[in-house]
């Protein structure tokens, strides 16, 4: 069994590219970022510009690693709010993170609960790959709508790997989504869905990342 299929457990049949197994995910994340993810992650947290007073949505938020970190920046006076299909990854969300101005809700990215402009920025890691093709767009329409005007998106994914002996060890391991995970089409859904000027850059070998603003 590949290692992506032990994380994702049954699939669900109303979301199923989420992951299950929250605790397994939160362990192979400190494992595969070797001590740097709180550097990283934080560096998307700046590259959001998220200042205090913010209000922060993170988008298919896990076990809420980034969610913390988003509202640490936005305090004082702003919050976070992370949300996931998964029940588990908000259960561990809430259990191991939470506070005053980190909180954690159910949600799907496609069709998202929150009212129109209720967020200063729009956060996310490692999401996109796990919504299904065919509702990629609608969730990109669904993160412009609940974004302010002259709101922030920073959106990070895997990049896919370069070299054959990577894409046979991440296909092997990991499964062909993350193999062939195509971040090039990650700008362009933005400005499909309205963002203007996405700006494209990278955070060591594991995140592509795009940054874009929803106009005034």
């Amino acid at each position: 069994m590949k290692l992506g299929q032990m994380l994702h457990g049954t699939p669900h049949a109303d979301a199923p590219g989420a992951i299950q197994h929250a605790r397994a995910y939160e362990l192979l994340s400190k494992v595969v970022y070797l001590g740097d993810r709180r550097r990283m992650f934080s560096r998307l947290v700046d590259l959001a510009g998220v200042r205090p007073g913010d209000r922060v949505l993170d988008v298919g938020c896990g076990p809420g690693y980034l969610t913390a970190l988003a509202a640490e920046a936005a305090s004082p006076g702003g919050s976070a709010l992370g949300i996931d299909p998964s029940e588990p990854m908000i259960k561990e969300g809430r259990r191991t993170r939470a506070s005053a101005n980190c909180s954690f809700e159910v949600d799907k990215a496609e069709s998202l609960t929150a009212p129109d402009g209720s967020f200063d920025v729009v956060v996310s890691s490692l999401a996109v790959h796990h919504i299904p093709e065919d509702a990629r767009g609608q969730a990109f329409a669904q993160v412009f709508r609940v974004l302010r005007p002259g709101g922030r998106v920073v959106l990070a994914d895997f990049p896919p790997p370069r070299g054959r002996f990577g894409r046979l060890l991440v296909g092997a391991t990991a499964g062909e989504v993350m193999r062939d995970n195509p971040v090039d089409r990650i700008a362009p859904m933005f400005v499909a869905a309205g963002f203007a000027g996405p700006v494209e850059s990278r955070i060591g070998p594991f995140l592509h990342c795009v940054r874009a603003v929803k106009p005034d």
